[in-house]
């Protein structure tokens, strides 16, 4: 019996939100691998050729994040079917999709779809702001129904010819958040970094040099205080011509 795999890097909850409704259409029971804990806390999945399994990650300017990409090369693909998904926030995926697809590829998954999906943004979160929205459930439900028309009908493997270029962009890290004075020191922040990059005796800072930027202690911070400061306004401005439009969702099959 097929068993599906929901595997996911999902930092402030975007691609959580993304990837479980897309499962939730396959109508079957998830077993999921989350690879935004700890690498001590991440439990390897059995896979194997007959599973179909669900890869999501979010986009950060145009690439994947180098440390999901890390962690999903340690799990054995079983050479199972695949489905990967780049969550991006309104703006583009660029190049993401085609590197999930080359890394899945490079690990023996066979890729037989492939999803660019719009979340709200991670940083400047006025743009795709109540994404997902009913539009989106029903773009994703509709999708799964079409992925498993092809898994359950055409048992032939063909590579999708996915937007993206090789050399994929530069992979660029920043900006990085730091907590004010409204910080109780609760620790949250540090305890749900996925890189552990908050140092136990300075929990308002970040260590630049093991930051990924992925927004987390600024999403579970129960008291507000943490944030990128004036950067978020430059940021939000720069991004107003990209990511004022809606983006629609897409299939690759």
């Amino acid at each position: 019996m097929m068993k599906i795999h929901q595997i996911q890097f999902s930092p402030t909850g975007g691609t959580k939100n993304v990837v479980d409704c897309l499962c939730e259409g396959f109508g079957r029971e998830i077993i999921l691998t989350d690879l935004c804990l700890k690498d001590s806390r991440i439990e390897t999945p059995d896979i194997s050729t007959n599973d179909l399994v669900v890869i999501a990650m979010p986009v950060f300017a145009g690439r994947v994040p180098a440390v999901a990409v890390k962690r999903l090369r340690c799990i054995k693909s079983g050479h199972a079917r695949c489905v990967i998904v780049a969550v991006y926030g309104n703006r583009a995926y660029d190049d993401a999709l085609l590197e999930m697809q080359d890394v899945a590829t490079d690990m023996g998954f066979r890729v037989v779809a492939a999803i660019g999906a719009v979340a709200e943004h991670s940083i400047s979160r006025v743009y795709g702001a109540g994404r997902l929205d009913a539009k989106d459930r029903q773009d994703l439900m509709d999708y799964a129904a079409l992925i498993m028309k092809r898994i359950e009908t055409d048992n032939d493997y063909i590579p999708l010819v996915l937007p993206g270029k090789h050399p994929y962009k530069p992979y660029n890290i920043g900006p990085f958040p730091e907590a004010n004075e409204l910080c109780n020191g609760c620790g949250v922040c540090r305890e749900l970094c996925p890189v552990d990059a908050i140092p136990m005796d300075n929990l308002r800072v970040v260590n630049k040099d093991v930051c990924i930027s992925c927004m987390r202690c600024i999403a579970v911070c129960p008291t507000k205080s943490r944030g990128i400061g004036q950067l978020e306004t430059v940021i939000t401005e720069k991004l107003r011509p990209l990511c004022s439009i809606r983006k629609d969702n897409e299939l690759f099959i």
